[in-house]
């Protein structure tokens, strides 16, 4: 077990259990950003939800191969998965040219990829650890949108 898994894994597991399917209509106005963060509080992982959001998907087996990706790839505390859902979710669209530059604008928004070092300044599940990763679940989907419609 890693040091990185403080706190009681349960809750974890508890907290993602809840991300049920999530099939209703999106209103035009609505933008994967705020989307992404409405999935997040229903209980999908940074990765599902990001993926979700900007894709639209609903596959339940394209987003149960994106639940590996939570946690920093398998809770390890490595790649965040918001970052990984972004790639997935861009490589989906045929941008698959734009994952560089959207882990380089991840980087320059939050200094790291690394879930470990976005954490580590909270109690892992904590409210204030989650209410960290929406905001980096919200950011990515919105950097992730903006990459998806830029036409180089």
């Amino acid at each position: 077990m890693h040091s990185f898994i403080i706190g009681n894994n349960i809750d974890m597991l508890k907290f993602f259990a809840r991300n049920r399917a999530f099939d209703r209509e999106i209103t035009p106005l609505e933008t994967a950003a705020e989307l992404a963060g409405e999935l997040f509080d229903r209980g999908y992982s940074c990765t599902k939800a990001v993926l979700q959001a900007t894709t639209g998907s609903t596959n339940s087996e394209l987003l149960a191969a994106a639940s590996g990706f939570s946690c920093g790839i398998g809770k390890s505390g490595c790649l965040c998965g918001a970052v990984t859902g972004g790639v997935m979710a861009l490589g989906l669209k045929g941008r698959d040219k734009q994952s560089g530059k959207l882990v380089a604008t991840f980087k320059e928004a939050f200094q790291t990829t690394c879930c470990r070092g976005l954490s580590k300044d909270y109690r892992w599940m904590s409210k204030e650890h989650l209410a960290n990763c929406r905001k980096i679940t919200v950011a990515t989907a919105g950097m992730v949108e903006k990459f998806q419609s830029n036409k180089r």
